[in-house]
């Protein structure tokens, strides 16, 4: 953000849960990503970008939840401390219920500061919405617009924002209920099977499965289609026009076209992970717009707290599969009860599209696609119950409201990139760029003969999961990275060939759970301390050892 813009004056939107403050900003500020606090591509955090006139800085902050302890909710709060106006935001289908609440929650917060009120979902409110926004703007003097923020009109657009630029400051009878409040209805979204009691779980499981299993399977259908064609047209070429340097440059040769050359390995990350980034964008983005989100996890809710997570604890959980790093912080969504649980079944059930791309890559490169199938169920099973064995059944708090749903609408194209965009450019220049930096590392720590040392320490511990002691190089990066797993495709492939396929499946397995990668245990580091960035990574070292053993005694027993 650059010094001008953040000279600017700050108009933050505030508001409930799911209420449309993301589409409310991404209309004001002309579809921008916006810049936000800590990670890209957290909603969990303060996205910032100036309005489409370039008259001010518009802040869109978490939706908050009353009498909420999450991190979320205090973030938002805190914006309103550096906020030149506050433009409350709610719902047309609950205005009345939740401009109140927001009015009467936030007094101390709201007082003396400037305040104008939008309210969304114009197109869906009662017809009696209209007296609710004369009553405020001619009792409270409070300035009302009316928007469909998901399609909002050049003319919505400009009445939206003089409404802002007419905010006047707050004052204290202006929140008190004194003056006759006009009652209109709530309008609540048609119930769906989701909401069912008995089929509801069942099917918000199936429709997860669905959603995160389509776009892996296409991702892998995509790259395994065009590996072989690129390998032949340019990456075969490249590395025969640069061989001839191992005589003049062995190092340069050795970090460029080795067996953990930027080239020869670097190639690989792309196009095993860049596929599944993108599509498993595409496809939380498209669950965010249609609205089941909101559904899913009030379905899900009892299910959840057997291990110690509550249904919102969900959507940082599917996040992981993005990111884990962006879900850790999204993770300030959960209560202080569950967030240290939530946080667990990341670090070691939520498979981020590095590792998916990874792990798709190893099992098509050893010759057992189809076991990236039970790889993942194995992945999540074991992590709930590593969850629940290291934290308590939650059973002390209410369950989510399945009553709070969100309206059912058609994803708009422009609402999907919008949300895509900011993981394409996360991965394009924070992902591809720290993979690469781990392809150097793997390169000169494999020319000065390091690797082999670390190999040679750790082989007596790999035989006791019957692996050779040459795959420890890929166990060793994926510490560092998830796509460190790629290292193993060193040699194009010749160190996996020798494996069996349960060696395959525990070698993937192992590396994948034995610790949380080095960025996500820094972020927990930095979100909850080092005492317990330390003893989550102990936990999750004990649970993958002791259920990898289990696992490779298993299958030998099977075979």
């Amino acid at each position: 953000m650059s010094a001008h813009i953040a000279t600017l004056p700050k108009i933050v939107l505030i508001g409930l849960e799911s209420v449309g403050k993301s589409a409310l900003f991404r209309s004001l500020t002309g579809e921008a990503v916006g810049d936000e606090i800590n990670v890209r591509g957290s909603t969990t955090t303060a996205r910032a970008a100036p309005l489409i006139d370039r008259s001010s800085l518009l802040i869109d902050t978490p939706g908050i939840r009353v009498q909420d302890d999450s991190e979320t909710t205090r973030v938002a709060l805190r914006e309103i401390n550096s906020a030149d106006t506050v433009v409350l935001v709610a719902r047309g289908t609950h205005a009345k219920t939740e401009i109140d609440t927001l009015l009467r929650e936030m007094n101390n917060d709201l007082r003396g500061r400037k305040v104008a009120l939008i309210i969304t979902f114009e197109d869906r409110a009662a017809p009696e919405i209209q007296q609710l926004k004369e009553h405020y703007q001619q009792h409270r003097q409070i300035p009302v617009a009316l928007a469909n923020a998901r399609n909002m009109t050049a003319d919505q657009r400009k009445q939206v924002l003089q409404t802002i630029h007419s905010a006047t400051p707050l004052q204290h009878e202006q929140w008190q209920p004194m003056v006759f409040t006009p009652d209109i209805p709530v309008i609540k979204p048609p119930k769906t099977i989701f909401e069912d009691r008995v089929l509801g779980p069942w099917i918000s499981l199936l429709t997860i499965a669905v959603l995160f299993a389509t776009p892996v399977y296409l991702a892998y259908i995509f790259a395994d289609w065009l590996q072989p064609r690129a390998d032949n047209a340019l990456i075969t070429p490249l590395i025969a026009w640069l061989t001839p340097l191992e005589k003049s440059l062995p190092l340069l040769s050795f970090v460029l076209v080795g067996d953990y050359g930027v080239i020869t390995l670097g190639w690989y990350s792309f196009l095993w992970a860049f596929p599944v980034v993108l599509l498993i964008g595409i496809s939380v983005a498209i669950t965010e717009e249609i609205g089941l989100k909101d559904r899913i996890t009030a379905a899900l809710d009892p299910w959840l707290r057997v291990i110690g997570l509550n249904g919102r604890d969900l959507v940082p959980v599917l996040s992981g599969f993005g990111c884990n790093v962006v879900a850790v912080f999204q993770s300030r969504s959960c209560s202080s009860c569950t967030r240290k649980a939530c946080i667990s079944l990341i670090a070691f059930g939520s498979a981020c599209s590095y590792q998916i791309g990874a792990s798709l890559s190893l099992f098509n490169v050893g010759g057992a696609p189809w076991l990236f199938a039970p790889y993942l169920a194995v992945l999540f099973l074991v992590g709930a119950i590593h969850t629940r064995i290291w934290n308590p059944a939650l059973t002390n708090t209410a369950t989510l409201p399945l009553n709070e749903r969100a309206f059912l609408q058609r994803p708009t194209l422009r609402g999907v990139w919008w949300r895509v965009r900011a993981v394409v450019q996360q991965f394009i220049f924070l992902a591809i760029p720290i993979f690469l930096l781990v392809c150097v590392a793997g390169a000169l720590l494999a020319y000065f003969g390091i690797m082999d040392m670390l190999a040679h320490a750790v082989a007596p511990a790999l035989s006791l999961f019957g692996l050779p002691a040459s795959v420890a190089p890929g166990i060793i990066f994926s510490i560092v990275r998830k796509d460190g797993l790629l290292i193993l495709n060193q040699g194009e492939g010749a160190l996996l060939a020798i494996l069996t396929t349960g060696q395959l499946f525990v070698l993937v397995y192992l590396a994948s759970t034995l610790t949380a990668c080095l960025v996500t245990l820094w972020t927990i580091r930095t979100e909850l301390g080092l005492r317990y960035a330390l003893t989550l990574a102990a936990r999750q070292a004990l649970t993958a050892l002791v259920s990898a053993f289990i696992i490779s005694i298993g299958i030998h027993w099977l075979t």
